[in-house]
């Protein structure tokens, strides 16, 4: 991703994933272990996450695919498959 998403475009895909904003996170990156994120997430609004977020890239899970229809974030294979699968 060359470019931070934005806080509103993050609103929009967490909506459209339909999963919790905490799966947005990149929980194995060094920033999110500097920042100690896995402690302040549960004491933080849904819009300082999504500022904290939009703050850095690599906060951001990836893979990262954002279609008309969906998002599917980080690599789960019976996920990608099935949604793949119904593209055809």
């Amino acid at each position: 991703m060359e470019n931070n998403p934005k806080k509103e475009e993050l609103r929009k895909w967490i909506s459209l994933s339909k999963k919790e904003i905490k799966k947005f996170f990149n929980t194995s990156g060094l920033k999110y272990k500097e920042l100690n994120l896995k402690e302040k997430l549960s004491h933080m609004t849904e819009d300082e996450k999504l500022e904290i977020l939009a703050s850095d890239g690599m906060l951001v899970k990836r893979p990262l695919i954002v279609t008309e229809d969906t998002v599917l974030v980080g690599f789960k294979l019976e996920e990608w498959a099935e949604y793949f699968k119904s593209k055809k």
